[in-house]
C-alpha cells in the first residue's frame, strides 16, 4: 500500500482521517504561513487556501508517499480572517458576524515525490445566528483554548454548533479536510484497498 502523510499539525484533520480508518503518518510542514501571505495578497480567498495547502504539502519530504497539504481560509464581508489571537478578538469578531453568513474556503493538494498530483477546493457557507453580547460572552467562556486555534474561533463538532442557524457544505470540509474527494484519490493511487 502507498503510505499517506498528512502535512498538518491540525488535531481536527488528524481526527477526520483516524475516524475514517485511514492509516497515515503526520509530518508537520515547515512553512511560515505569515511570511507567505504578503506574497499571496493578490489571490482570492479560495486561491489563497490552495496556495497555502500547496506550500505545506510540498514542504514535507516523504519519498513515495501521498502527501496531503490542506488549508482553510475564512472569508467574511469580502475580507480574509486569520485565527483569533485572543478571546477579546473572538468576541469582537462574533459580534460583527452575528446574524450574517461567512464562508470557509478550503484548499487541498495531494503530492507525491515533490509534485502535486491533485488539487481541489471546497467552499462552505455558515450562517451565524443573531446573538446577544451575553450569549457571545457565554460561548467564549465555554470554549477551551484549542478552539482559538481554529480559523473561525469555533469547532462545529462541539459547542460551536450552538452559534449557527444554518450550514451549507461538506461537514468534513467545514472541519478542515474534505474527506470524500481524498478517499477517491487514495483508492485510485493505491493507498486504500476499498
Amino acid at each position: 500500500m502507498t503510505p499517506i502523510v498528512l502535512a498538518s499539525g491540525s488535531a481536527s484533520r488528524r481526527a477526520i482521517l483516524t475516524g475514517a480508518g485511514i492509516p497515515f503518518e503526520v509530518i508537520r510542514p515547515t512553512v511560515d504561513e505569515e511570511a507567505l501571505k504578503p506574497g499571496f495578497a493578490h489571490l482570492t480567498p479560495a486561491e489563497l487556501a490552495l496556495a497555502l495547502a500547496e506550500a505545506k504539502g510540498l514542504s514535507v519530504d516523504a519519498p513515495g508517499a501521498l502527501v496531503v497539504g490542506s488549508d482553510q481560509v475564512m472569508e467574511f464581508d469580502g475580507r480574509v480572517f486569520d485565527k483569533p489571537k485572543s478571546r477579546e478578538e473572538l468576541k469582537a469578531r462574533l459580534r460583527e458576524m452575528s446574524g450574517k453568513p461567512h464562508y470557509l474556503r478550503g484548499g487541498v493538494i495531494v503530492a507525491r515525490d515533490g509534485e502535486v498530483i491533485e488539487r481541489f477546493s471546497a467552499t462552505s457557507t455558515l450562517l451565524m445566528r443573531t446573538m446577544t453580547d451575553a450569549e457571545i460572552d457565554a460561548y467564549v467562556t465555554a470554549i477551551d483554548d484549542d478552539v482559538l486555534g481554529t480559523v473561525g474561533g469555533y469547532a462545529l463538532e462541539g459547542v460551536g454548533a450552538r452559534i449557527f442557524e444554518k450550514v451549507e457544505g461538506d461537514y468534513f470540509a467545514i472541519l478542515g479536510l474534505p474527506l470524500f474527494p481524498l478517499l477517491e484519490i487514495f483508492r485510485r493511487e493505491g493507498a486504500l484497498p476499498w
